[in-house]
């Protein structure tokens, strides 16, 4: 267990000796029983050797992290757990580990378990619970939103209860938190994501139908995740994923069977309007808790979310807006006979320049047309690349990568800050 496993700083791997493994408490000493199972990996309870404090270890074995694309998820997974530390609505992210086999998110432990197995065993709920349950979930997309974040995957199994009720009768579930954020991503304003991802139960119909979609894809899913508190069962149902598909794309949910002769009309107008077809009709996750079904049930709310945790998230937000802006004036600015030969490269993989390519599609063209480059270098195009982390280059990034790389990088650089503060001396 020596200096092959490594731990994860920022955006680097480095690698630890023996003692301050030993210190640290890797988590392959003394990993318990299994918790929870995801499509990638295992999460097993972590009794950490030094205290006695329990964590939950997610296992994910490198050989099921094969494409560039299931790579990034991981690591935009572990961007963003940082990102959102320090609220209770989000697990905390404690560590990172790795070894030759296996990469390890050593996460906050959460007795009370998934939010899945709990309605799985107690069917539908009274309106009032329902209630609370709608609001922890949303103050999680209020939270997110607010950061220009898409969760992409909102779904029972990825809210976990913090705490363990005295009795299965007593669950608290305002200590509700969210998890596995691998699918998430930053919205371009300027240019909706078509990428098909979810989970097939609740996954937007604009999703389906390869439409461009934003935020609203989130409230959508937590519509459906409301549907199924009242009623015990999805608004849209099918033998296989392909049927279950294609009620989704349909989105005429059937709000007339029992038990919806039983729920209030408050409620009612609540779901249709989470799960219009039309995203642009349904509402933000602010005004979700203006909703008058939310006052009856005592949890509607101006300020859903702590106000110095919003302070914090939108500096996050203005920084991640500044080094995309930065990108794009460093771009501007370099000289056309600068980069022709990168365009000529770009052009080689795409007709339009507007396209985007994937990580994966990057490195295999760069192998493909050589110009010199070696592997090592492909892979730092490849990360330098990618600046909105989303796992796609676009024209602009992939020329300010190659350009950084390449060629008169400080100077170019100086010459983009300029832009931003005229007649600096430093």
């Amino acid at each position: 267990m020596g200096g092959d496993q490594r731990r994860w700083r920022g955006d680097r791997w480095r690698v630890n000796d023996e003692k301050e493994l030993e210190r640290m408490c890797h988590p392959l000493r003394s990993l318990g029983k299994e918790i929870g199972k995801g499509q990638f990996g295992i999460t097993y309870i972590y009794k950490e050797k030094s205290t006695g404090k329990k964590y939950a270890c997610k296992k994910i074995p490198k050989r099921k992290l094969v494409t560039a694309n299931q790579k990034e998820a991981l690591k935009r997974e572990v961007k963003f757990m940082n990102e959102l530390s320090g609220e209770e609505l989000f697990v905390e992210l404690k560590d990172v580990y790795e070894d030759n086999k296996h990469v390890y998110l050593v996460m906050e432990h959460c007795e009370g378990g998934e939010l899945y197995q709990k309605m799985k065993s107690n069917g539908r709920y009274s309106e009032k619970v329902a209630a609370q349950i709608l609001s922890s979930i949303m103050k999680v997309v209020y939270c997110l939103h607010f950061m220009g974040i898409m969760h992409r995957d909102l779904k029972p199994e990825n809210f976990v209860l913090a705490k363990k009720g005295a009795s299965p009768c007593s669950v608290d579930y305002t200590s509700l938190k969210a998890i596995d954020f691998g699918l998430s991503a930053y919205i371009d304003e300027g240019k909706p994501s078509q990428e098909k991802v979810g989970t097939a139960f609740y996954v937007a119909p604009e999703v389906l139908k390869r439409k461009p979609y934003g935020l609203k894809i989130d409230i959508w899913s937590a519509g459906v995740i409301l549907y199924i508190l009242l009623t015990g069962v999805p608004p849209f149902y099918g033998e296989n994923e392909m049927e279950i598909f294609e009620a989704v794309k349909i989105a005429k949910p059937d709000m007339e069977s029992h038990p919806w002769p039983l729920i209030s009309e408050n409620a009612k107008t609540l779901v249709k309007a989470m799960l219009s077809e039309d995203p642009t009709t349904r509402p933000t996750a602010a005004a979700v808790f203006n909703y008058q079904w939310m006052k009856d049930n005592g949890v509607a709310t101006e300020n859903p979310v702590d106000t110095k945790f919003l302070v914090k998230m939108k500096h996050i937000r203005a920084m991640n807006k500044f080094k995309k802006l930065a990108l794009q004036k460093l771009t501007e600015m370099i000289l056309e006979e600068e980069f022709k030969k990168t365009r000529t490269m770009f052009r080689n993989f795409h007709t339009n320049e507007q396209i985007v390519l994937s990580r994966e599609e990057l490195e295999k063209s760069l192998d493909r047309i050589g110009e010199g480059i070696g592997p090592e270098e492909a892979k730092e195009i490849v990360e330098a690349a990618d600046a909105d982390g989303n796992g796609y280059i676009d024209y602009n990034e992939f020329i300010t990568a190659m350009t950084n790389i390449k060629q008169h990088k400080e100077e170019n650089l100086r010459r983009a800050f300029n832009q931003f503060h005229k007649g600096s001396n430093g």
